[in-house]
């Protein structure tokens, strides 16, 4: 049985990213699936010597045969500048434990809203909200989201699980490319792959 430790920055992630593992792992058939979760803020996580201790405790809880996914948010920083470094640091920290590091583009909720379609209808949004044309772009996604959600406004702790399980991953990957690389990251712990610095 597989282990993936992963280490995600918000309270709605130690839930929604998960899901989404396995969701990916299910498309290729991998059912025995154990995910350990670790929550630490972004900001801790950048400094130096905080990423190499969550490598550590990661592949600690993943065992021999398991390796370890870092998932936040870019935020401000440039995916393509950041996540490198942090994938070099992650590599060099435990050369022993497959590792990857994926920064979602501004913010996971660009994600949604990429397949915001197939979220029509539920949990509050309307039959006829329509995807925006640069969704990673959205600088506040969460707020985006929020805005069209009708009443309750967005949450991510029961919000973010909820569309975890139910956004359509064709869309997500077509129109949110840090999704692609998520998956694609995603794969390559499962089938053992060394990391590749990107």
């Amino acid at each position: 049985m597989p282990t993936i430790s992963c280490i995600v920055e918000g309270q709605g992630d130690v839930q929604s990213i998960p899901l989404i593992i396995r969701r990916i792992a299910y498309e290729t058939a991998v059912y025995d699936l154990t995910i350990r979760p670790i929550r630490i803020s972004r900001t801790k996580l950048v400094r130096a010597g905080e990423l190499e201790r969550a490598i550590e405790l990661g592949a600690r809880l993943a065992g021999a045969a398991g390796g370890v996914l870092v998932v936040v948010d870019a935020d401000d920083d440039c995916p393509g500048q950041l996540g490198p470094t942090l994938q070099q640091r992650a590599v060099n920290a435990r050369p022993d434990v497959p590792s990857r590091v994926v920064l979602a583009a501004k913010e996971k909720e660009a994600w949604y809203i990429a397949a915001i379609e197939s979220l029509r209808g539920r949990r509050g949004l309307p039959r006829d909200v329509t995807r925006p044309e640069n969704p990673e772009g959205i600088r506040a996604a969460k707020e985006w989201i929020g805005r069209r959600m009708e009443q309750k406004g967005y949450s991510e702790i029961t919000d973010q699980a909820a569309f975890a399980q139910l956004f359509d991953f064709t869309a997500a990957r077509q129109f949110a490319r840090s999704f692609g690389k998520l998956e694609r990251e995603v794969l390559r712990l499962l089938a053992g792959a060394p990391p590749a610095i990107e």
